[in-house]
């Protein structure tokens, strides 16, 4: 069953074109990957598939609806959830306050100061399980801003599945970490998604290889071709496009 499909999605800048005919398709439950080299317009098409920005042509369809030009919020309701390349958690909450607000949403709660939320006995025990399994519980009094980077993504990460979305869509969720970071990091999201639907940008092919059912290559705003880990790998024109310049 196809969870998130593009249909013929486009989008330029003031006449620069970035994605052209895009047409992707992710069934549910596998965790799919989108590589290419800088420029070939990843990023632009997870903003486009979440709702940051409106495609120029074509269209975005989510368990089967057409949630193109729908804003983020409306397509976050709707199940999908995503982290970013930057990390987007509230630097001045602690890392408990950070996961609570995440379950708060998932809960449909809206924060309100009159409520007593310490007291909320079920999301203080959501949150805590959270945090216990993303090993941050003796940080959980720790400021966001205050976190090692490594700890700070995970964090981020576990923000967006904290929502329990259908589908989760991490934006190079290892960029920056140490080899030991990113170890724990492909850790952490296969055991936080196991059982859900991941789409994700990444440019460490080890990680990529690890993790990913199914890889869709772009390039130049196109997709150039999608397949196992091994036909990726074994694809002459991807060798050419991409994976060769990295062995270079």
């Amino acid at each position: 069953m196809t969870i998130l499909e593009t249909r013929s999605l486009s989008h330029d800048f003031g006449g620069l074109q970035v994605l052209t005919d895009v047409n992707l398709q992710v069934v549910a439950g596998e965790r799919h990957a989108i590589i290419g080299p800088n420029g070939a317009g990843k990023t632009t098409l997870f903003n486009n598939i979440t709702g940051t920005y409106t495609p120029s042509q074509g269209q975005v369809y989510f368990k089967d609806k057409n949630i193109t030009g729908a804003g983020p919020c409306k397509i976050q309701r709707l199940g999908m959830g995503r982290s970013f390349q930057i990390t987007s958690t509230f630097d001045r909450l602690t890392a408990f306050q950070n996961i609570r607000l995440a379950v708060l949403s998932q809960k449909g709660i809206r924060f309100n100061l009159f409520r007593f939320v310490d007291q909320m006995d079920e999301v203080t025990r959501d949150t805590v399980e959270i945090l216990k399994r993303i090993n941050l519980f003796e940080d959980r009094f720790t400021l966001a801003g205050n976190l090692s980077y490594g700890k700070h993504r995970s964090l981020e990460i576990s923000m967006a599945l904290a929502t329990n979305p259908d589908l989760v869509m991490l934006d190079e969720p290892t960029a920056g970490m140490s080899v030991d970071e990113t170890h724990y990091a492909v850790g952490l999201i296969r055991r936080l998604t196991e059982g859900k639907t991941v789409v994700i940008i990444e440019h460490d092919m080890e990680v990529v290889f690890s993790l990913a059912d199914r890889i869709t290559v772009l390039h130049h705003g196109t997709i150039l071709a999608t397949g196992t880990p091994d036909e990726i790998q074994q694809n002459p024109n991807v060798q050419t496009a991409y994976l060769g310049q990295m062995e270079d």
